[in-house]
């Protein structure tokens, strides 16, 4: 049969040699995944001893799909009774390209919908949604006029092999760690009685992985520990335990002969004990040797050859500092000349610092950030000194100028609104499509901070063109503001038609504090897709703050409550703040108390923002909503502005006292107003261009926003 195995990007080649050697008969590298024709056995075997793998995908049906009717259709055909019981619990994972259908959440809920209401009308009930462990995770790839349909098999993300409760700032994938070691030829030193050093090692990743390939122990035994990785009604459970036995067979053999010769050094004491925590979970801490120390106090480990393997800080959301990584090479070659050495760095300048020569040079994506991976076989002299940064080319220094003309356009308005946050490009060449925002600290050493989005390519742009063109526009973010790499944060951001997608990216803490109006506010460049304050609703909550004072303000989809902090800063005598999220709610909370406001007059509620507004019997005199696209959080209702705005505000303007006013904005690009279904309950007046300021005006569809009132 055939079917697919999904991986990182560049990894693709290795994948299709690991399954080859698990027995598949054909394996055909392809974006982001393997193409595989083998046995069905084959796909148990991948998800059990695949370290490469990120999902395996067993395709149920494939149909031609231009609308999203033509999916819910095609979905709907699938007979769902032969694959999850109908009191089940079901999640779905979209992914769309193209016209036909453009947003993927929305794709996701029309194949659940179709799913849900087949068995509901042969069962009588209908599975509920399970986004965190379901019974059958199912895969929907709308692409080029078509759509498949695929159960994954292994349930989940199979990089998390099911030891790692800690972690430190920026995380290592396993699966990616993996990919470094084998690159690094680890397996084959290894055999020949070498040792594993990695001496920035963090919470141990890479140390753990390489350990439990040593013992050629199956990543999925840890993960699963004696259940099955599905409970998809197809699933071969007789032979997932043929196969669990014999994996577990030979990992108890490869344990019980393996050595202490993994070594770990790091200066950070709390990645340290993230380190030891991990190891001990993954039953390694006796044969993992772990010590506080500082690359320069590095030490020979006692082994005559063996590998060192790296992930040193390179991105946006650690400090990557040139001298760090000749530090690095430095330490690498005094304390062990002779061996290997695998190093994933952060680009080709900062691969360039370290001063070793390599051997072999490889691309490798942590996430969406391409990273440069160098080999040196044996670690040798430096053969160069570092060189001057080279000139910009023609296209980044046409982003330069425009830099320059934008801040000197803003200078006047900035200082005369005491602005320090705020949008500084925006796209503005359409072949260098990123948003570029500063930040402005308030306190401490009041440092500047850069923001940078890049917007998806056009599938119709080469990849190698999207990568030069971000480049160069880096490069010139480096000449106008010659900032630390760790003052300048750098995301991929897809901007979706429908709206944007929002998530989380990394643990590190790196809050700071910003000023907007009277108003202090928390913000977080680094652990999240969004910062916590959506610059271009500025204007709308600086009027917040001023027609507050005295009245009672609801925010509705609050997010981090920064609408909140604005009315009570302005002297609202209460604030409701309402969103789902408990991360929200407290940022919003801490938002509050860095402006000296708390107590029961400034509620905060973590509710479906929807039901809590229908059930709720307050009255508000200024009222704040600004909804997202769609959202069909197992927690809450299916949500989406375009079919239940009217809806929406009518149960808002319920809530207004009599002279209330109701501020409600939306960033649906396709958003169409209902104004005759409106009219009958409110009066309506769109304020969109009274909502920007001089950085969003070059991108007026960034938002559109109405006041509401009662009607007469």
């Amino acid at each position: 049969m055939k079917f697919f195995v999904a991986c990182a990007k560049s990894l693709e080649y290795l994948l299709a040699d690991e399954l080859l050697a698990l027995g598949a008969g054909k394996a055909t590298a392809a974006t982001a995944g393997v193409n595989v024709e083998a046995e069905p056995a084959l796909a148990y075997r991948a998800i059990l001893h695949s370290r490469l793998a990120s999902r395996v995908l067993w395709p149920l049906a494939d149909f031609p799909c231009e609308n999203e009717q033509d999916l819910y259709q095609g979905v709907h055909a699938i007979d769902w009774s032969a694959h999850v019981a109908a009191e089940g619990t079901l999640a779905v994972d979209a992914h769309v390209s193209g016209p036909a259908i453009t947003h993927e959440r929305y794709a996701a809920q029309r194949s659940k919908d179709a799913i849900v209401d087949r068995i509901r009308a042969e069962h009588g009930t209908r599975p509920s949604v399970d986004v965190d462990d379901p019974d059958l995770r199912i895969n929907v790839v709308v692409r080029k006029g078509r759509a498949l349909v695929s159960i994954d098999l292994g349930g989940g993300p199979l990089h998390r092999r099911g030891w790692r409760q800690s972690q430190g700032d920026a995380p290592l994938k396993e699966n990616l760690a993996a990919a470094m070691l084998i690159r690094g030829g680890w397996p084959k030193i290894h055999a020949e009685g070498g040792a594993l050093l990695d001496p920035m090692c963090g919470s141990g990743t890479l140390l753990i992985e390489g350990a439990l390939m040593a013992a050629d122990e199956a990543p999925g035994l840890l993960r699963w520990r004696g259940v099955r990785p599905s409970r998809w009604l197809g699933f071969d459970v007789a032979l997932w335990q043929t196969l669990v036995a014999d994996a577990r067979q030979r990992a108890d053999a490869g344990r019980a002969a393996l050595k202490p010769v993994f070594f770990g050094a790091d200066n950070d004491p709390t990645a340290l004990h993230a380190a030891m925590a991990n190891a001990d979970r993954a039953g390694l801490a006796e044969l993992i040797r772990f010590d506080r120390k500082a690359i320069a106090a590095l030490q020979a480990p006692g082994a005559a050859r063996g590998l060192v393997v790296c992930n040193p800080p390179y991105n946006q959301r650690l400090a990557a500092d040139e001298a760090l990584y000749r530090e690095l090479g430095d330490a690498l070659r005094k304390a062990v000349p002779e061996w290997r050495a695998s190093l994933l760095c952060g680009d080709a300048e900062l691969a360039f610092a370290t001063g070793l020569r390599a051997t072999k040079k490889y691309a490798l994506f942590n996430g969406a950030l391409e990273c440069a991976l160098i080999l040196c076989d044996p670690i040798l002299p430096p053969v160069r000194e570092a060189r001057a940064p080279a000139p910009l080319t023609e296209g980044a220094q046409m982003v330069a100028n425009r830099l320059r003309k934008n801040l000197k356009k803003f200078k006047s308005w900035r200082e005369r609104q005491q602005i320090g946050c705020y949008r500084v490009y925006d796209a503005d060449l359409p072949e260098y499509s990123a948003a570029v925002d500063i930040y402005q600290e308030d306190e401490g050493e009041r440092r500047q901070f850069l923001h940078v989005q890049e917007y998806e390519a056009p599938a119709t742009i080469p990849e190698a063109d999207t990568k030069r063109r971000f480049g160069e526009l880096l490069a010139a973010l480096r000449e106008v503001f010659p900032l630390p790499r760790e003052q300048v944060a750098t995301k991929t951001r897809a901007r979706g038609k429908g709206g944007s997608k929002y998530g989380r990216m990394d643990q590190a803490g790196q809050f700071f504090v910003v000023r907007e109006g009277a108003a202090k506010l928390r913000v977080n460049l680094f652990d999240y897709l969004d910062t916590g304050l959506f610059l271009d609703h500025r204007p709308i909550r600086l009027r917040i703050a001023d027609e507050a004072q005295g009245g009672r303000f609801l925010n509705l989809f609050s997010y981090t409550g920064v609408a909140s902090v604005q009315a009570a800063v302005g002297g609202a005598i209460q604030t409701t703040s309402v969103d789902l999220s408990a991360t929200y709610l407290d940022w919003a909370a801490q938002n509050l108390a860095l402006n000296g406001v708390s107590g029961p007059k400034h509620r905060l509620v973590q509710a479906d923002a929807m039901k809590w507004l229908e059930a709720d019997r307050g009255t508000y005199d200024l009222i704040f909503c600004d909804p997202p696209t769609f959202s069909n959080s197992a927690r809450a209702e299916d949500f989406d502005t375009q079919r239940d705005h009217v809806r929406l505000l009518r149960a808002c303007v319920d809530r207004l006292a009599p002279n209330g006013l109701l501020l409600f904005s939306n960033n649906y690009r396709r958003f169409r107003l209902d104004e005759a279904a409106v009219s009958e309950f409110a009066t309506i007046r769109e304020i969109s261009p009274k909502t920007l300021d001089p950085d969003f005006e070059r991108n007026p569809r960034i938002h559109r926003a109405w006041e509401l009132r009662r009607g007469r």
